[in-house]
């Protein structure tokens, strides 16, 4: 209860929900002694595959027994999720009083929730001085309250695309725009940079970096990964090769994050990260509501024997590497969606080509999401799509066959609502 009233008033310092600028966090972080320069970091950008390369890397280091603190965003089911420091989530008591401290530094300034969650976060990091830090950013980079580390170990660009258009004025909404804010002001250290979609995209980010005199290491330049027979994956880099179990998430897409948090930590060769260390920890990575199944629990119970999926994906990005997953599986495949009134739902569907059917639902408890009904307008060009107002009602609804699936997908927001109604 006192987690929760201290997140409802450090909620409303700031007007805007998100307010680009590092003024604030600048200011915030002074007065508690800028936290941020006494830790060593791993900062992520991208549109894409943060949070798993995030926890493929969390993965391997606890195996070679590092202790990591981790910064992500959004949550899925609690705001504790944002905070992990020695290799374990912060509890609501040490939460509040951490977040207790920083609303008491900040003296009412207006700053916005975000702000005041990253500053919380690297005065708590900097307590452990040794560990390594992940710190996926926020919106953008160049003015995100992440940015404002002098030193890191390594900057990870994992794959870019269009997303949060609204952020920006209709004449920048671009990819080249996206690319610029994301890399622009990346620090002198090493940079690794993910598969990207397109080779014209790999080709701007190098252009936007050139002037910039890290260490750059490039997806399948310097490091690549091909899938072989017998479940496994071999994985080369200029250090040379390793053949490695398939790891415990699913999509083709989760290989190439696994390989990218591969890549980080053999070219940080201080960290003396081994070949059984990779084998073990990519056997072993916690991703929630990245493709995760649903094994048990209430909405299990109503699916039987089929099998569910949810999703956080919620960009045209997100929806081609899910589809391309869906298509390796031979058997019928059936969407329930719910997404954010901001997102290009028409463009994020369009890649979906071979679904059996669409239900549409509203997402509870998020004033900023679409309605279902009107969602379903929107896509009826889809021949069996339906709505249904919650989420048990949309699977129920659903005349699954044998071996069919269900996947839930569309939103972050709506990936947490079902695994806490799970």
């Amino acid at each position: 209860m006192k987690l929760q009233k201290i997140v409802c008033r450090l909620q409303e310092l700031h007007p805007k929900e998100i307010d680009l600028s590092l003024n604030r966090i600048q200011n915030l972080s002074k007065k508690l002694g800028n936290p941020q320069d006494k830790i060593k970091a791993i900062s992520f950008v991208g549109t894409n595959g943060k949070y798993s390369t995030i926890q493929a890397m969390f993965s391997i280091l606890k195996e070679a027994n590092f202790k990591c603190n981790i910064y992500t965003s959004p949550h899925i089911k609690n705001i504790n999720e944002r905070f992990v420091f020695n290799n374990e989530e912060l509890n609501d008591e040490d939460l509040a009083n951490l977040l207790e401290e920083i609303e008491e530094a900040n003296s009412g300034e207006p700053i916005t929730f975000f702000e005041i969650l990253t500053a919380a976060y690297f005065l708590k990091a900097s307590q452990y001085p040794d560990n390594i830090n992940l710190i996926e950013s926020g919106l953008f980079f160049r003015f995100d309250a992440t940015n404002i580390l002098k030193n890191n170990l390594a900057s990870v660009v994992t794959s870019i695309g269009l997303d949060h258009l609204d952020w920006l004025p209709e004449n920048e909404q671009t990819i080249e725009k996206i690319i610029f804010e994301k890399t622009s002001s990346l620090l002198n250290s090493n940079i690794i940079v993910a598969k990207q979609s397109t080779n014209q995209i790999t080709d701007h980010i190098k252009k936007t970096i050139s002037n910039n005199g890290s260490n750059k290491v490039f997806h399948k330049e310097n490091y690549s990964f091909t899938i072989q027979e017998n479940d496994f994956f071999y994985y080369e880099d200029q250090f040379g090769g390793i053949k490695l179990p398939m790891p415990n998430v699913k999509g083709h897409f989760q290989l190439e994050n696994v390989s990218t948090a591969i890549a980080t930590l053999k070219t940080l060769k201080d960290l003396n990260i081994k070949d059984d260390h990779i084998k073990k920890g990519v056997l072993k990575i916690i991703s929630i509501a990245r493709l995760q199944e649903i094994k048990s629990g209430k909405l299990k119970e109503l699916v039987k024997d089929h099998q569910l999926f949810v999703d956080g994906s919620h960009n045209p990005l997100g929806a081609k590497v899910l589809n391309e997953y869906l298509e390796s599986l031979d058997c019928e495949k059936h969407i329930i969606l719910g997404m954010m009134a901001n997102k290009d739902h028409r463009e994020y569907m369009s890649f979906f080509k071979d679904i059996a059917s669409l239900t549409t639902i509203d997402i509870p408890n998020q004033p900023n999401s679409i309605k279902g009904k009107e969602l379903k307008d929107k896509l009826n060009s889809f021949s069996n799509i339906n709505y249904k107002e919650s989420i048990e009602d949309a699977i129920k609804s659903i005349p699954v066959k044998e071996n069919d699936i269900i996947l839930i997908t569309g939103s972050l927001y709506l990936a947490g609502e079902v695994l806490n109604l799970n």
